[in-house]
């Protein structure tokens, strides 16, 4: 059992997928008042794909870091830390 007043880790990653897609949304509707909100970086790997005939798989990640999605991700965490 769970002692009183900790936290289960999978709060904190609805926490970080909701500051994520917040932080994204703000980002993008903000982007004609606020251009700096929107500078994107793009972190992952390309999808590459493996055919073996009868199968093919795909596999790729990428995720786009803008300054928007950093607030929203330090925003989730500060809430989830009760700070």
């Amino acid at each position: 059992m769970r002692a009183r007043g900790t936290k289960s880790p999978w709060i904190l990653v609805i926490y970080l997928i909701v500051g994520i897609l917040i932080g994204g949304l703000l980002g993008n509707l903000l982007d004609g008042y606020i251009p700096i909100l929107n500078y994107t970086k793009i972190v992952g790997l390309e999808p590459a794909t493996l055919n073996l005939g009868a199968i093919s798989i795909t596999f790729g990640f990428l995720f786009k870091m803008n300054l928007a999605v950093l607030i929203g991700l330090i925003i989730a965490i500060v809430i989830f830390r009760g700070v």
